[in-house]
């Protein structure tokens, strides 16, 4: 057995890659002075609050199992903070669970309602994730190409895709990587579309608290969406705690009640130590968002600026904090493009390709870095576009 071990394995498993923007991650640990854009990593600190309230936890030893959904008190703070800034009710008791991150909260969603073969709708350029989660199921993930809509899932573009082994269509907006936003009106449009139709959703809010425009709405939200869609949320983005590995799911109850099944076997509870920070989190830390979405629009619209001075089109991003700038007028792939950056003017970025093919040509720009290394940044990728030029 030991002669070729992966034959023996799961080939769904063999068969998965490292995600695209790890790989280039770790290609850049080569160049110690680079200037890098490639991680969604806020660089803001835990609020001190939060962290305060974690070490209170550990001191009063509350360091015990959980129930599976995670402490009452979290979850009625979770049901608390989506009904008073989204308008979405869900019951403590039974309609939320708390996960390891919103990717474990993914990972059981979707291993919970996915049979082999079914498919599932993604808009693309898309967080390469819910690909390999869909793979492992044995089901059949269908991207959609967005980048001639302005990366924007319209019901035209489902209705293309739909077949009857159809099963969910996963809305990941605010958009990892293009920054994009639906509006209301887009987003009534796609709710209307898929109210009467035998498919779940699938809605990665990761980044609702970083709008910079209109107001964060769910589609949960729209008449007839609540009681077949999955909402994904958490505190990594919005309160700069990737690390604590805290996510949210919020389910109607029957469908929340079979999750639950999965999500019990998969992990039996999140951290109690990190439940209680986001406790304090979501009960006093509602501000924390405000002060690094603030921080964060000046940072894109300083990129924004900076890009179109350089002459490099990109679509206004409206939430989270990335760019997707169209770089194919360098006649290169992507990813040489990274590379060639990466080397001659040690400027660290993630080829589009990373996000399906759909991406290729164009990059990501990650604005969640301090404003010097932004302004270093695009001067080195200006110095760069113009000797493409020459």
């Amino acid at each position: 057995m030991s002669e070729n071990m992966s034959k023996y394995m799961n080939q769904q498993a063999v068969n998965l890659q490292i995600s695209g923007i790890r790989q280039f991650f770790n290609r850049v640990s080569a160049y110690p002075q680079a200037v890098q854009l490639t991680l969604g990593q806020p660089d803001f600190p835990t609020p001190d609050h939060v962290k305060e309230a974690a070490v209170r936890a550990i001191e009063q030893n509350e360091t015990r199992y959980t129930p599976n959904a995670g402490t009452l008190e979290l979850r009625s703070e979770a049901s608390r903070f989506v009904f008073e800034r989204y308008g979405l009710e869900y019951d403590a008791e039974d309609e939320i669970i708390t996960t390891v991150g919103a990717s474990q909260a993914l990972d059981v969603a979707l291993r919970s309602i996915l049979n082999p073969l079914d498919e599932v709708i993604i808009p693309a350029p898309v967080y390469p994730a819910y690909e390999p989660i869909i793979r492992m199921c044995g089901a059949v993930p269908v991207l959609i190409d967005t980048s001639g809509n302005d990366f924007v899932l319209s019901p035209e573009l489902v209705e293309q895709k739909m077949t009857d082994a159809t099963k969910a269509v996963i809305l990941p907006y605010p958009s990892n990587p293009t920054g994009v936003v639906l509006t209301d009106d887009q987003q009534s449009a796609l709710a209307r579309f898929l109210t009467d139709k035998p498919i779940f959703v699938v809605a990665d809010e990761i980044y609702s608290e970083l709008n910079y425009g209109q107001t964060h709405q769910s589609i949960a939200s729209h008449p007839g969406m609540r009681e077949k869609t999955i909402v994904i949320n958490g505190l990594s983005k919005s309160h700069s705690m990737t690390g604590w590995r805290l996510g949210f799911l919020f389910a109607p109850r029957e469908l929340a009640g079979h999750i639950l099944k999965v999500h019990q076997y998969n992990v039996s509870c999140a951290s109690s130590i990190t439940q209680s920070a986001g406790v304090e989190a979501l009960k006093n830390g509602r501000e924390d968002p405000v002060v690094m979405k603030t921080e964060y629009k000046k940072r894109r619209d300083f990129v924004l600026k900076r890009l179109e001075e350089i002459g490099i089109p990109a679509v206004r991003p409206d939430g989270a904090f990335y760019v997707f700038p169209d770089i194919s007028k360098a006649e290169m792939t992507s990813y040489d493009f990274a590379v060639k950056l990466l080397e001659e003017e040690e400027l660290a970025v993630v080829p589009g390709d990373a996000f399906s093919s759909y991406g290729e040509g164009f990059i990501r720009l990650s604005y969640a870095y301090h404003m010097d290394e932004l302004v270093e940044a695009m001067n080195r990728l200006e110095r760069f576009w113009q000797a493409l030029d020459t």
